[in-house]
């Protein structure tokens, strides 16, 4: 079998980071280390040829070789996924398709004219797909109730990656989260039980990354690394040994619940181990809106603290906020504001709250009569208007999110943000050190950021030389990473127009313009 294994482009986006891929010459944030696991699961006896077409496109050469096209996407891929399945069926190959999107939404993909749908953990159901195959069919949808053990999945083909052309490499040490939040998917997908691989298998994944020459950054994609806290320690503490026979090659991300904050040991080993930063669910400080959400775990503590003490730990946060849960107050967008610019968080991430298929969410708005079409679904753009009516006006929330987007993301407040969390960063010791760019990179991202906001804009000239002399003498362990969050706020500055557009095409006017084109106020109330 020749089997063509295609990733769908990305839309700009948040997480695109599309202007700071520019600056530094790369073409994608992190390889998809879903689809390259599927190909360690497939024959060997095949032939393979993988596109990431985020970094380079299939040609006309890869459609004629190949006999099966495979296609692995995530919600937001959603317009280039359909698209690779109707050529595929144009050209007459046979098509199957896997991944997030296509497990949660399984009807897109059949109306596209995908022929095998291989569902859930492809631990379980790639062999399903493969004995169909042995016997002749020709189509199939293969689904599992059960978990796969992760310390059976294969060793990801890091191999058939282009590796220079990504900021990050990326591994998985665990799946599932413990906690029960109403609108997350990631329980539906992957269960409550965190499952881990054994520390074995991912430190053997970590040496394949060193012996193909990777050094630099690297993040662990689990949705949160420290469901299983005894076995993400046991893994921890035989890292710091392989890292330090290493000589730290790499410096690790990870998403984790705001409960890090809890565990001191935790935190030390992560810090220890190479991990520079950390991605947190803050979603809001509003107690009431996290208790109707169910995210019990944000609560325990307060949340500026806990930011605080992750910060006094070594590790940079990055982290989400939503807007739209019921009962939410008026105010929720400036109250996320002030909590931004306290805690000093460089990069926060604001979406309107969506229902995502087969959450607890989309399944009690369903019951209620409150989803604006009971088959809809996010485009998962953290810029598109709710797939429900909400209990506030949608003027009023995107109002707040548009205002708050804006603001958050206005140049000076912005690098104020990122100076001031750097010099709030326990600094590294030792050897460690914080964000890596390759060396090559590395040197053009800092001449191109130079120039960028040290000359070509006047507006932030004067600020960016000032704080850059005050990370060089009082903080230059925190160069590297002061100079990536400088070099990101060019995406963002970028994005923050984008997104105000697309609001307001949705909404008919522009929520930051006094003058508004009356629409019906679409609010629970209403309806």
């Amino acid at each position: 079998m020749k089997a063509l294994l295609l990733y769908p482009k990305f839309p700009q986006s948040f997480w695109s980071y599309d202007r700071f891929m520019e600056l530094a010459g790369l073409k994608a944030t992190i390889p998809p280390l879903g689809i390259i696991t599927v190909a360690a699961l497939l024959p060997t006896d095949w032939e393979i040829r993988f596109r990431d077409r985020n970094v380079t496109p299939e040609t006309d050469a890869d459609w004629d070789w190949c006999d099966l096209v495979i296609i692995s996407a995530m919600l937001v891929q959603k317009p280039d996924f359909q698209a690779l399945i109707q050529k595929a069926v144009r050209f007459g190959k046979r098509v199957a398709v896997g991944g997030p999107y296509p497990t949660s939404v399984t009807v897109d993909a059949l109306d596209a004219g995908a022929q095998f749908l291989v569902l859930d953990e492809g631990e379980m159901t790639v062999p399903q797909f493969l004995e169909a195959l042995e016997r002749g069919e020709t189509k199939g949808i293969f689904r599992s109730l059960e978990k796969p053990d992760v310390t059976q999945s294969p060793m990801p083909r890091f191999d058939l990656l282009e590796r220079d052309a990504y900021f990050a490499m990326a591994m998985q040490f665990s799946r599932g989260c413990p906690f029960n939040c109403e609108f997350c998917d990631i329980i539906s997908l992957y269960g409550r039980k965190p499952r881990t691989k054994e520390t074995e298998q991912a430190l053997a994944e970590l040496q394949t990354l060193y012996d193909l020459g990777w050094r630099g950054s690297l993040f662990i994609v689990d949705d949160n690394f420290i469901g299983n806290q005894r076995n993400v320690k046991r893994f921890l503490r035989a890292l710091i040994p392989w890292m330090q026979e290493h000589q730290y090659p790499f410096t690790f991300i990870t998403e984790a619940s705001v409960n890090l904050a809890e565990d001191d040991e935790l935190l030390q080993l992560m810090a220890d181990a190479g991990f520079y930063a950390v991605f947190l669910g803050i979603e809001t400080p509003d107690q009431d809106s996290l208790q109707v959400t169910r995210k019990v775990q944000n609560t325990r503590n307060p949340l500026a603290e806990a930011c605080r003490k992750i910060n006094d730990a070594g590790l940079l946060i990055y982290a989400g906020f939503i807007l739209g849960f019921d009962g939410e107050r008026s105010g929720a967008g400036a109250r996320i504001q002030a909590f931004v610019e306290e805690t000093n968080i460089p990069q926060p991430m604001l979406g309107l709250l969506q229902a995502l298929p087969n959450t607890a969410l989309w399944e009690r708005l369903k019951r209620e009569e409150r989803l604006l079409d009971a088959s809809c679904h996010p485009t998962g753009d953290q810029n598109t208007l709710m797939n429900f009516v909400p209990t506030r006006p949608v003027a009023d929330l995107a109002q707040d999110y548009v205002e708050g987007f804006w603001q958050l993301y206005e140049p000076h407040r912005y690098l104020n943000r990122c100076l001031q969390q750097c010099l709030q960063i326990r600094a590294p010791q030792g050897r460690r050190q914080t964000m890596q760019f390759p060396l090559n990179k590395g040197l053009q991202l800092v001449a191109k950021i130079l120039w960028h906001q040290g000359i070509r804009r006047p507006e932030i000239r004067r600020q960016f030389w000032h704080q850059l002399w005050i990370i060089l003498t009082r903080k230059p362990q925190m160069l590297n990473m002061y100079l990536g969050l400088c070099a990101a706020g060019e995406h963002f500055w970028e994005y923050r127009a984008l997104a105000r557009q697309r609001i307001s095409q949705q909404l008919g006017y522009d929520p930051l313009q006094t003058s508004k084109v009356e629409t019906p106020a679409l609010t629970l109330a209403a309806k």
